[in-house]
């Protein structure tokens, strides 16, 4: 290995790269800190060179290098994934997408480059009128790469749906891994191919992505006196007619973690966090008061920032458990998906069986066409065996389990081997270099010579 990356090394005149250990022990490393499991199985992972190409060009070259060179390659954008997608499992090269980050808006889309930070996309669409229809609550940090390769759906999907959804990825430009590497293009359900694969069937240059008219926001916290209040209102505002970009659930337990909020979310009350356009604001809290809640807080953007608060998408999906571990290491998480019908009864049987072992918060969301439920909640941390134990109690209750704590693609959410993104692995990967051992669909026979 180090005699091939000191070639690579060779190979790369021109092009920006690092071996500092201290560096590549940080570049090393996502979000997957979140589960002490994955902490444990990964701590020893590193890299052998970082590499951040500036351009297309640079990229072809880096690929054109590794492949030639038969070095794992593991792509990373801005790291924030939770399930150990940027940790080499095998050494090798690091390739950072961070300079790739090109924005093209147009009327109802934008063409933008794989290493573009979420955040600027959306301000790039907003200064035409418009916005992304998605984002993870790592708005600031993630990659729109990173999104589609790791990412479901987001704050956004209440109303749009999920990544998946037809039409809201039309096309997505992959870089193969050859010795001459070459572009192919992926379109519409094509796009499935390598949209959530943890970057293991090809290196993502580029996509389409649609955009919707922009709305004016509002962050909105309304408190309940229980959490079954405000499940029944999180129920029941799902509806098309509510203008929402985000509908949260949050157990008052986790007011401790939110401090900043005060009174806004005091821990005598249980939240709902939202995001409620301007001219749905009255529908909305209309509809909080008949569900016996009160609005505690209603800002602009411009008003959140002043006040010093967090937006209210940094207090859904996972940056609830971010905030509970800057403050208690003791926790990790879960991601849950309920049946439909959503059941208010059996998510407050959940809450009443594992009392303080488990705060709950809940996602209210639209995907493949209908409204539904999922959870992320914390999980106070004793041993995988108990974690494991607790994932079987709650699978026992007819509620799907995307197990967090596993390393490969097939054993989190997929469940079974996807075949189409093996086939494609195939194509624009035949060496079977991009991160090995993140997929248990690849064999070591299916490589080419």
């Amino acid at each position: 290995m180090n005699d091939r990356i000191e070639s690579l090394k060779q190979a790369l005149a021109g092009i920006e790269w690092h071996d500092d250990p201290g560096l590549l022990r940080s570049k090393s490393k996502d979000f997957h800190w979140y589960s002490p499991v994955l902490t444990e199985l990964l701590q020893d992972k590193t890299a052998d060179l970082l590499v951040q190409p500036r351009d297309m060009d640079e990229l072809r070259r880096v690929a054109a290098a590794c492949a030639r060179l038969r070095l794992p390659v593991t792509l990373r954008g801005g790291g924030t994934g939770n399930y150990g997608q940027c940790v080499p499992m095998e050494r090798g090269v690091i390739i950072e997408t961070l300079r790739l980050d090109a924005v093209q808006v147009r009327p109802g889309s934008a063409t933008v480059q794989t290493g573009c930070i979420i955040e600027r996309l959306e301000q790039a669409a907003r200064a035409t009128g418009q916005e992304i229809l998605m984002f993870p609550s790592t708005l600031t940090d993630a990659t729109i790469g990173g999104f589609i390769s790791g990412g479901f759906g987001g704050v956004g999907s209440i109303r749009h749906g999920v990544l998946k959804d037809p039409g809201n990825v039309t096309r997505i430009q992959v870089m193969t891994l050859e010795e001459a590497p070459r572009l192919i293009e992926l379109r519409d359900a094509e796009i499935q191919k390598v949209h959530h694969a943890f970057g293991t069937n090809g290196i993502i240059t580029e996509m389409d992505v649609k955009l919707a008219p922009a709305e004016d926001w509002r962050h909105v916290i309304a408190l309940f006196d229980d959490y079954e209040a405000a499940l029944r209102f999180g129920q029941a505002a799902m509806r098309p007619d509510l203008p929402l970009r985000l509908l949260t659930s949050v157990e008052r337990s986790f007011a401790p973690y939110y401090t900043q909020y005060g009174e806004y979310f005091p821990e005598s009350h249980d939240a709902i966090f939202a995001m409620v356009a301007a001219a749905g604001l009255p529908a909305f809290e209309a509809l909080v008061a008949q569900h016996g809640g009160r609005l505690s807080l209603a800002m602009t953007d411009a008003e959140i920032a002043a006040a010093q608060l967090l937006p209210a998408y940094e207090c859904a999906y996972n940056h609830t458990t971010l905030m509970a571990l800057k403050k208690d290491k003791a926790w990790t998480y879960m991601q849950l998906a309920f049946p439909q019908p959503f059941s208010v009864a059996q998510a407050m049987a959940l809450v009443h069986e594992f009392g303080h072992e488990i705060y709950w918060h809940h996602e209210f969301s639209l995907a493949y066409g209908e409204y539904g439920v999922f959870a992320i909640p914390l999980v106070s941390y004793f041993d995988a065996e108990r974690l494991a134990e607790i994932k079987q109690l709650i699978e026992a209750q007819g509620v799907g389990v995307f197990d967090a704590h596993v390393i490969t693609i097939e054993d989190g959410g997929m469940k079974t081997i996807d075949t189409a993104q093996i086939d494609f692995k195939k194509i624009a990967d035949p060496h079977g270099l991009m991160n090995p051992g993140k997929t248990r669909g690849w064999l070591p026979e299916y490589a080419r010579p």
